[in-house]
């Protein structure tokens, strides 16, 4: 007998259209930010970006990554918040945005994270480097292997805190990743980037994001500015349990930065949405059996598919599914059968596996040869 791969055009469920209906038009958006990247959460969808691969000095969004280190270990349970760091002469010495600790001081890693995350102290992120690591050096090198376990893969670090270095680079895609999953793997202590003023030694420091008690959502992360790298600033923002994650750098003042990142995520929240395309379990399509005693198998997902749309894309969303039929049985649940591709103007197709929704035994000695003559005798199978 003769498989032919088809490509066949799936009817969107009537619920699912209309969600897609109800997206706002979205128009182009132009940032003046030298790098951006809006991403959302929960599907990954790229909404805005522009330079986002390119090379770039992060400044003191570095210390997302410090943090990162910090948070993994108190995770773990090898660090705890009530235990203290003895700060060192070089830690004490650091020019730039400061914590004010003391040489030889005890400071609790409590407070040290909130020095870091609050005030951008560089004394904070170098005491804590030298008492992970040994040595600040050590430390970078540890943020670059994590760096490539988190698929930082344009990412060098060569200090904890930002420090201008022609070696030390990231891409603002790396920074969207880094925090996701800052978010996604400590939703407890991500809620330290929520703090909106920290005091210590006496002076008070407000936190540095101009969007947090600003932007409806806004619950994070980090700013950054040298003269190299401009005005930068990784953010996160949630509404209505959707979240985005927002990177801008290279921009040209603080006050430009704020309204810069809050426009861009205005625009993410108010063009663009997320629904559930097809459910886990959901029948997408039949699958033609060759010698089963069922004559079609039921195609289905592993996991539900989220997608991000606007409403200009809404009408030319397209799903397919590419397979090789009839399917020769046995067929076991859980076999990969066909490919499910889902395609909307301006983004990435999306392809998931799909999987026989049950088992298809095949048939008797005796029907195999009546089903194959009549095949080769009338050309189908019944």
């Amino acid at each position: 007998m003769t498989v032919t791969r088809i490509l066949r055009h799936c009817a969107l469920p009537a619920l699912i259209l209309a969600a897609v209906l109800l997206r706002t038009d979205a128009a182009a958006f132009e940032t003046s930010a030298r790098e951006a990247i809006l991403v959302d959460f929960e599907t990954g969808s790229v909404l805005l970006e522009k330079n986002a691969d390119d090379p770039m000095p992060p400044a003191s969004m570095s210390k997302i990554m410090t943090v990162y280190l910090a948070f993994e270990r108190l995770k773990e349970g090898r660090l705890r918040m009530e235990d203290v760091i003895t700060i060192s002469r070089k830690a004490r010495r650091m020019g730039g945005s400061r914590m004010f600790v003391e040489v030889n001081s005890q400071v609790s890693v409590a407070d040290i994270l909130r020095g870091i995350i609050v005030q951008s102290g560089n004394d904070a992120a170098v005491a804590l480097a030298e008492a992970l690591a040994g040595s600040e050096s050590e430390f970078a090198v540890r943020m670059d292997e994590k760096a490539r376990e988190l698929g930082m893969s344009s990412s060098t670090f060569r200090n904890a805190t930002g420090w201008p270095d022609p070696e030390h680079r990231t891409t603002a895609r790396d920074l969207a990743r880094l925090a996701a999953r800052t978010v996604r793997d400590f939703p407890e202590l991500y809620k330290l980037y929520t703090e909106t003023s920290f005091t210590y030694n006496e002076i008070a420091q407000r936190n540095r994001n101009p969007l947090l008690g600003r932007t409806r959502g806004a619950d994070g992360l980090k700013t950054g500015y040298t003269r190299a790298a401009g005005y930068g600033l990784t953010a996160s923002a949630e509404r209505d349990g959707r979240r985005l994650v927002l990177v801008i750098n290279g921009v040209s003042s603080s006050a430009r930065r704020a309204r810069e990142a809050e426009t861009i995520l205005e625009w993410g929240f108010r063009e663009f949405d997320n629904f559930t395309l097809l459910r886990a379990g959901q029948t997408v399509e039949q699958g033609a059996v060759w010698l089963g005693v069922e004559p079609t198998v039921p195609l289905v997902l592993e996991e539900d598919l989220f997608l991000t749309l606007s409403h200009r894309n809404r009408s030319r969303l397209t799903v397919t599914v590419r397979m090789v039929e009839p399917v020769p049985a046995p067929i076991s649940a859980g076999d990969h059968i066909a490919t499910l591709r889902v395609e909307a103007p301006g983004t990435e197709p999306v392809e998931r596996p799909l999987l026989a929704g049950r088992d298809v035994a095949a048939l008797g000695m005796v029907r195999r040869v009546v089903t194959t003559l009549g095949y080769l005798l009338w050309g189908h199978s019944g």
